[in-house]
């Protein structure tokens, strides 16, 4: 073992303590199958293509304002007033996808509350 300053091994920190903090595994949820095939059923269902609907439309618009930009910037937009409609665009559709996941929540608090 090679030694450093004042005769102290390099493996040992500024404490003298040698071991390391040991890693946790993450929390694992059963099957890995079992729960992609739980996410394909929500994402088959009504309730997960509406919002699935919506995080696409925020990265479209996204996209499309990120390429407004570009165009401005090397100059190739012909109309920089299109560069403020693609930006208020995204800002739409990020507004209706917080939107509509606040009612989500909203109305599932609603039925956990619920009395049976």
């Amino acid at each position: 073992m090679s030694t450093g300053i004042e005769g102290i091994p390099m493996n040992m920190g500024v404490t003298g303590i040698t071991n390391p903090i040991p890693k946790i595994a993450p929390p694992t949820f059963g099957e890995g199958q079992e729960k992609s095939t739980v996410l394909g059923e929500i994402k088959d269902s009504a309730f997960g293509s509406i919002f699935s609907g919506l995080i696409q439309n925020v990265k479209d618009t996204d996209a499309q304002f990120t390429q407004d930009q570009y165009l401005l910037a090397t100059g190739q937009l012909d109309n920089p007033v299109q560069l403020s409609i693609s930006a208020y665009k995204a800002e739409i559709a990020v507004d209706l996808l917080i939107q509509m996941r606040n009612r989500a929540l909203d109305a599932y608090n609603e039925l956990k509350n619920m009395n049976v």
